[in-house]
């Protein structure tokens, strides 16, 4: 069993996380850790995932896997973006980032709704590792103009499925880890930690 710990405390994004890996790997929450944030001082989604993933090694001297993701609007010129979890504010729910997207967008018709998930993954053996790996995902598609579905977390019920149209809180989860950018991100991943990366992983 592969110890690994996750830089988050989103209990969403480690169930996800955790699924896709599969068997083989053994996952612990910094925040059960003891392990506090830390500030996500980055301009983009890649900087950020390797300042998590670092300190979260450096504090417990494990390996660590880290995610930073988020939704850009084409027409909020790229926003919520890195701050998408603090998008209404420093200690925002899902349930306020949510409405505070709907309320920047209101009036938008279906053409200017474009919309995408970003992810990148960022893993480390040590918190001074010289050779991190990130891995990106991108899933396409646009801003529904309500809520729909109830599975998934954050942004999930008003982002719609370029292929679909369904958002992402209505399909199925075999079925979103399959588009979505997390899953692609830890596709990469896998194959970036190489054969045995569907249970222990190996190191390039």
């Amino acid at each position: 069993m592969h110890r690994v710990v996750l830089a988050t405390g989103n209990r969403g994004k480690a169930r996800e996380i955790s699924q896709l890996l599969g068997p083989g790997w053994q996952l612990l929450l910094q925040s059960e850790l003891g392990v506090r944030p830390v500030a996500e001082t980055g301009t983009g989604f890649a900087e950020n995932a390797l300042l998590k993933a670092r300190h979260a090694a450096a504090a417990t001297g494990l390996p660590a896997l880290a995610d930073d993701s988020g939704l850009e609007v084409d027409a909020l010129g790229g926003a919520p973006g890195v701050r998408s979890a603090r998008y209404a504010g420093e200690d925002a729910s899902d349930a306020d980032n949510v409405r505070h997207l709907l309320e920047e967008m209101a009036g938008l018709p279906a053409g200017r709704r474009t919309a995408r998930f970003r992810c990148v993954l960022a893993y480390v053996r040590t918190g001074d590792d010289p050779r991190p790996l990130l891995a990106e995902g991108v899933w396409e598609g646009a801003v529904a103009t309500a809520p729909r579905g109830t599975a998934g977390f954050g942004y999930d019920p008003v982002f719609e499925d370029g292929q679909s149209g369904l958002t992402a809180a209505e399909l199925p989860a075999g079925r979103k880890d399959e588009l979505s950018h997390r899953g692609q991100a830890l596709r990469v991943l896998r194959q970036l930690l190489g054969p045995d990366s569907s249970g222990v992983p190996g190191r390039v």
